[in-house]
């Protein structure tokens, strides 16, 4: 037989390969494209599971032109979110650094689930603030688990970044106190998002699974599933970090570019299966339709915002004649 050889899997770009925080991330990077209006960056949803559709190809240069194809997608169920907090930047020789934090009047559900500071800023105050005082505005806002079908109560809480000028996006935020923040405002079909989020963890994995080395060959001294060699005998007198070795495997903070949104539902018929999906139970509220799989387990929290790389010329979307409501709990 062939000796079959494959190159070792496992970026160093990612390192270290160590369990996240908390599970859901915080955003790095964001989009430097310009937009008509303010608005926030990105949005929040649960991961709810994965169906399928069938549709007809609108993309004039594929072979399956005019047919009706099928197409995995994953279900994200998206809440409205609520702003709880403006926070001010200045920018000096080392960077942007905080100055200042208004802290917004939550509703009392909102309260006994999270510890706030008792002392909250008086909406009347940003009325005062000028905006050429600060480099950088971006807000806090919270997510509505209860409205959702997930069966969770504690707001999960992020900052998220806003479009356009210092002025607009004072503007956007006095515009949106204590008002719901809609997935359709932000997002709309056929457009690419970025998906952040928090992979599968598979707890403590040896090296053949964490990193995808060879098995040594039969016979081997100390061990076939060990790395062949522990790096050089010399210089560096220590074990190498990128020597593939067992730890911890999944749950780590990952950036999925460019899954495209192929449909924005409002109507809860049209996307829950009979019982619902496994492992999360009924959708509630607007769901999107991410082309493909997304990363992080059910019921998981994931952070879909603008594209940093986005494509120039926007992708068809596929004329939506079925949608899969069958039971995935198999046989």
């Amino acid at each position: 037989m062939s000796n079959v050889r494959m190159p070792r899997k496992g970026s160093m770009a990612v390192w270290p390969r160590k369990r996240a925080r908390k599970s859901y991330p915080r955003i790095r990077r964001w989009s430097n494209q310009t937009f008509e209006k303010a608005n926030l960056l990105g949005f929040a949803g649960y991961k709810a599971g994965m169906t399928h559709i069938l549709g007809v190809d609108t993309k004039k240069t594929s072979p399956t032109k005019d047919e009706e194809i099928s197409m995995p997608v994953t279900v994200v169920e998206c809440p409205p979110l609520k702003l709880l907090s403006a926070r001010f930047y200045k920018k000096n020789a080392y960077g942007f650094y905080v100055v200042k934090d208004l802290m917004f009047k939550a509703s009392k559900d909102i309260v006994r689930k999270l510890s706030l500071p008792k002392k909250l800023s008086d909406t009347k105050e940003i009325e005062q603030i000028n905006p050429d005082d600060y480099a950088e505005i971006t807000v806090l806002v919270h997510t509505q688990p209860r409205l959702a079908g997930i069966g969770k109560k504690k707001p999960e809480i992020f900052e998220l970044k806003i479009s356009g000028a210092i002025k607009d996006k004072l503007d956007f935020i006095k515009n949106h106190v204590d008002k719901d923040i809609l997935f359709e405002e932000i997002f709309k079909e056929a457009q690419t998002v970025d998906v952040h989020g928090v992979t599968k963890g598979k707890g403590i994995q040896g090296p053949v699974r964490r990193f995808g080395i060879s098995l040594k060959q039969a016979k081997t001294e100390k061990g076939r599933r060990q790395p062949g060699s522990r790096g050089a005998w010399c210089a560096q007198q220590h074990t190498m970090y990128r020597t593939a070795y067992a730890g911890q495997t999944g749950y780590h903070p990952r950036t999925e570019l460019n899954k495209q949104i192929i449909k924005i539902g409002t109507k809860i018929e049209e996307i829950n299966p009979k019982d619902g999906f496994v492992h999360y139970g009924k959708i509630k509220t607007t769901h999107v339709l991410l082309k493909g799989s997304v990363l992080g387990a059910k019921k998981r929290l994931v952070i879909m915002t603008q594209p940093v790389r986005p494509f120039k010329k926007e992708l068809p979307v596929p004329t939506i004649t079925h949608i899969s409501l069958q039971s995935k709990q198999g046989r």
